[in-house]
């Protein structure tokens, strides 16, 4: 039987290159739409908050060198010690933090498979805080259904279901494979999580809004699936 994961990357880049070639009124494109949508509730019926991706050992990782890195950013912060995070939407505390101030927070390591829509896995090690702790620091509203997250990186931006972003592998990574993130993967702050394919997981990251309503994403917006999980 084909995994969930294949089927997901088949159906998202089908997706987009039925938008891509304008037959958004073609029967096949009419499909492949209603079956997205079928994928996305199959896919929000069957999450577990509790079902955590194995941890792997360190003889599991990729070499450093093989790990694909995209370098997509025009607007990489001259001075990164300036950079700072908003967290915001319907919460009870909104916050402006810096990178010290995350790093003062209880910090979680975890090397785990990297999922990657254009077909590839990859396995490295990242380290940061989990979003759940910037959650409860900014108090959420009892309404907050969804996470939009936003870059500097020329708009790209994703949002998530709130259950998804609270997962225990879900984090504000600022540390890759022991040091400090690399600005080819996302530096210095980025989303990384072991439940969601990599163009969910949005790099440069410079704001978080907590929402009652689903919003869509630089590649939701152009045909890919929005829930995307692994």
């Amino acid at each position: 039987m084909t995994s969930l994961v294949t089927r997901r990357r088949f159906l998202a880049g089908l997706g987009a290159a039925s938008l891509i070639t304008g037959c958004q009124s073609h029967p096949l494109a009419q499909f492949l739409v209603a079956m997205q949508g079928w994928n996305e509730k199959a896919e929000g019926l069957i999450f577990s908050p509790n079902r955590l991706a194995p941890e792997l050992p360190p003889s599991a990782a990729t070499p450093e060198e093989a790990f694909p890195a995209y370098f997509i950013s025009d607007s990489i912060p001259a001075a990164p010690a300036i950079w700072t995070l908003k967290v915001g939407g319907m919460v009870k505390r909104p916050m402006v933090m810096t990178l010290d101030q995350l790093r003062t927070m209880a910090r979680t390591d975890m090397r785990v498979q990297h999922h990657c829509v254009e077909g590839w896995s990859a396995v490295a090690s990242w380290h940061g805080v989990r979003l759940s702790e910037v959650a409860k620091l900014a108090g959420l509203d009892p309404g907050v259904k969804f996470v939009e997250f936003r870059s500097f990186d020329s708009g790209y931006w994703s949002s998530w279901d709130l259950a998804s972003a609270m997962h225990p592998q879900t984090l504000l990574a600022y540390g890759f494979n022991g040091r400090q993130l690399h600005a080819n993967h996302g530096a210095p702050l980025r989303v990384y999580s072991a439940v969601k394919l990599g163009y969910k997981n949005v790099k440069y990251l410079t704001e978080i809004n907590f929402l009652p309503n689903r919003t869509g994403g630089y590649w939701e917006d152009q045909g890919y699936e929005w829930f995307a999980g692994v």
